[in-house]
């Protein structure tokens, strides 16, 4: 992963510092850093980072990071997201068979698994204040001029893979964003360890 990480072109590597100041900032100050990815239903890009975030977060030890995920609305985790997570090696099972299911992702022996399920992101037990406003898409970065609570914001702005659903190109689509959010949020905790002195 590392390699494919120094692959980021240059203006992402530059609009994920400012996340990286956030983040390292508060670990340095022992404080918990919780993260709050927010898309529009909640569905697809929002889930795919916060599970790349929290397990880049326990690959390089940095301490203190809770991720969550939440949309301007509630709808469902999109099955094509569970079965993306699944392809890159996640066991990710589903615990309900309702119009919004929670699944478990598991991604370590020795840690508790992720709870992926759709939510208003103000909801749900996600923070209510002293957290970072992830917003993984451009029309819910618009619709939420304001994210009360938050104490930071960036707008990373993914391509949501929905537009290639139901036609040849639907599972390239979504390994792309799913590979891509993968390796942004692993820069994101490379440089973050580095600037604490995790990193060797």
């Amino acid at each position: 992963m590392d390699a494919a990480v120094d692959s980021l072109p240059q203006e992402r590597q530059e609009l994920l510092d400012g996340v990286c100041d956030y983040v390292s900032t508060r670990v340095k100050r022992a404080e918990p850093v919780r993260l709050v990815f927010i898309c529009t239903h909640n569905s697809r890009r929002s889930h795919l980072a916060q599970v790349w975030c929290q397990i880049a977060a326990a690959h390089y030890g940095v301490p203190g990071i809770e991720t969550f995920s939440g949309g301007t609305e509630a709808t469902a985790c999109n099955i094509r997201t569970v079965r993306a997570l699944r392809r890159a090696g996640l066991s990710v099972v589903a615990t309900s068979q309702t119009d919004n299911p929670v699944y478990l992702a598991q991604y370590s022996d020795a840690l508790p698994p992720l709870q992926l399920y759709s939510k208003v992101y103000s909801r749900n037990g996600n923070p209510s204040s002293g957290f970072a406003a992830m917003m993984c898409c451009s029309d819910a970065d618009e619709k939420c001029p304001l994210v009360s609570g938050s104490d930071g914001r960036f707008g990373l702005h993914y391509e949501d893979p929905k537009s290639a659903d139901n036609s040849p190109a639907e599972t390239q689509r979504y390994d792309e964003r799913n590979l891509q959010i993968a390796q942004e949020m692993f820069h994101v905790m490379a440089e973050v360890a580095d600037r604490i002195g995790k990193k060797e």
